[in-house]
């Protein structure tokens, strides 16, 4: 039977891997559910050059890919780090249950990966933010927004 320290092995197997092979930092990630591992990733930052190819990203696009829904209600995400702010919405997005960690965003500070201060732009409000974020077009926009909420048989999620 699977535990959930063999779950964080095969996620730390995995970004050591790609770590190792130059993909990206050391971030693997796994996606459970019902004691079964069903999504697999490890950061592909470098390799892919596309910045959001983190860990846990493609552990959610594989765990989706693989059971084909946008959902991943009923699963738990073992993962090396503790997840970065594009990271953590993704998981709320997914709608995964839970979140397993290895080393914390302090000790991944400590080798140059130093997400407080997405964190803490986060938390500022937007026009103190240090990426400017202005709105333009908000009637076209809204209406747009109001015929989505209109569309019959729309997708919840």
């Amino acid at each position: 039977m699977e535990t959930p320290e063999s779950f964080m092995g095969r996620a730390i197997e995995l970004a050591r891997d790609g770590m190792r092979r130059g993909h990206g930092g050391p971030f693997g990630a796994v996606i459970v559910r019902d004691g079964s591992i069903i999504g697999e990733g490890w950061n592909q930052v470098v390799a892919s050059k596309d910045p959001t190819a983190h860990g846990e990203i493609t552990a959610i696009r594989d765990a989706c890919r693989r059971i084909a829904s946008f959902s991943l209600d009923g699963c738990d995400i073992y993962t090396t780090g503790q997840p970065c702010p594009m990271c953590l919405g993704a998981i709320y997005w997914a709608r995964i249950r839970s979140i397993y960690y290895g080393f914390r965003i302090e000790d991944a500070a400590a080798i140059g990966f130093d997400d407080s201060e997405f964190f803490r732009q986060i938390a500022l409000p937007v026009e103190s933010r240090a990426v400017p974020a202005r709105p333009l077009c908000h009637e076209q926009a809204l209406e747009l927004a109001r015929e989505y909420g209109e569309l019959e048989g729309r997708t919840h999620y």
